[in-house]
């Protein structure tokens, strides 16, 4: 049994769950050539089969313009560690950054938007974020690491 889904709304395809060894069996319905939106807003966990899985696919997409929106840190740690995980012809739109304050310990996830956040090559401005009780939060990521997506080295 699958332990993720690939749902079309409309023209972006939701990824939802986690990237297993099961992922190459239901990945047909995704177009193989022209624009492929992407959203992966509900993808839970990703394991190392899972990365050869989703690899495989990205080649089976590589006539495609693909976009990614709302990438979790799952993804995005994927994408700077593994050649291909994002390839050439992927963009990626918007992406989670998770943040913390360690006095109240509490953590958020705030959405980084492509052209308003950062652009190809550059971070512009990151948010000031702060927790339901206005308390600034610090990002819990190492952004050397984290960014390094952006930044394309």
């Amino acid at each position: 049994m699958s332990r993720y889904e690939i749902k079309k709304e409309g023209n972006i395809f939701n990824i939802t769950g986690s990237i297993d060894e099961t992922f190459g069996q239901g990945t047909g319905s995704l177009p193989t050539s022209g624009k492929v939106d992407i959203n992966l807003k509900g993808l839970k966990s990703i394991n190392s089969t899972g990365i050869r899985e989703w690899i495989k696919m990205m080649q089976k997409l590589k006539e495609a313009q693909i976009s990614f929106f709302e990438c979790p840190k799952v993804f995005i740690d994927q994408v700077n560690m593994v050649q291909g995980f994002a390839p050439e012809n992927a963009k990626i739109m918007s992406f989670y950054v998770p943040y913390f304050n360690e006095e109240n310990e509490t953590e958020k996830s705030v959405l980084i938007v492509h052209g308003e956040h950062y652009q190809d090559g550059a971070i512009k401005a990151l948010p000031k974020v702060v927790d339901e009780q206005g308390a600034e939060m610090e990002i819990d990521v190492v952004e050397a690491k984290y960014f390094k997506f952006i930044k394309g080295s």
